[in-house]
């Protein structure tokens, strides 16, 4: 008699799951933006955003969504990275290559800033100063008058050391009062394994969830993603092609204001 009862429950479980997939991609295929105006203002505001990443890839890989989500809603946005990716001395081309990619995300080459200082190596087992980080960040703030940064959490999406040393950067810029008052910072929300590898499937898990921010990608805007990611050929090695199909990160940006 179990066999009877347990195919119905599997073929059930089967189409629950597709189901669900179905409803995930189709609400995702709406190109959801909620929560933004609140803050820095609507569509069309003029407000200037300032991308703060650690690495050349770390636009395409984890923040694409917010990218292209505030070129939907036509923020101006630009990149400042730490470092030129040079961990394997391939530095001159993944610059060429972050330049690229940025294009397809639709910030020109005049608005990415890359420091490529000595003390800020690409390197998970060098600790960043936080108060080189923050004089460094602070300076771009000023001189561009930036309105919004976004970074990376404390969990630095992937745990690497430099990405976390963004964060702390940021906070400590806050926290000394620092940080132009006019001058809000969202940053990027880590999600345990499990979730982080369920593409679109984690937007239901995502709605369960608080956070102030949330951008999801159109299919569209998928592919120009992926498009973007796929500039950095120097990093494509065969599991970045895995991420590249199963990360929610290339889909679904949920963000917190410090």
């Amino acid at each position: 008699m179990a066999l009877p009862v347990a195919v119905p429950l599997a073929i059930s479980a089967g189409l629950g799951l597709l189901l669900l997939w179905a409803w995930a991609w189709a609400w995702g295929c709406s190109g959801r933006t909620q929560g933004l105006d609140e803050q820095v203002g609507r569509e069309g505001s003029g407000s200037r955003v300032l991308l703060l990443t650690a690495h050349p890839d770390d636009e395409a890989m984890f923040f694409a969504p917010t990218l292209l989500g505030l070129t939907r809603l036509r923020y101006r946005v630009s990149l400042l990275c730490f470092s030129a990716g040079n961990y394997y001395n391939q530095g001159t081309i993944r610059k060429r290559e972050l330049l690229q990619s940025c294009d397809v995300l639709g910030i020109p080459p005049s608005s990415v800033t890359i420091i490529d200082h000595s003390h800020l190596p690409d390197d998970p087992n060098v600790q960043w100063n936080t108060e080189l980080l923050a004089t460094l960040l602070l300076r771009h703030i000023k001189a561009n008058h930036i309105d919004l940064v976004v970074t990376f959490d404390t969990g630095g999406v992937s745990g690497h050391a430099n990405h976390i040393a963004l964060y702390s950067a940021i906070r400590f810029l806050r926290s000394t009062g620092k940080l132009p008052r006019e001058c809000s910072v969202l940053t990027l929300e880590s999600v345990n394994i499990l979730r982080k590898y369920l593409s679109v499937l984690d937007l239901p898990f995502t709605w369960l969830q608080t956070q102030d921010v949330l951008f999801v990608l159109t299919k569209k805007e998928a592919e120009q993603a992926k498009k973007a990611m796929l500039c950095h050929k120097s990093q494509l090695l065969w599991f970045r092609h895995l991420y590249i199909i199963f990360s929610r990160f290339m889909v679904i940006n949920s963000l917190n204001f410090l």
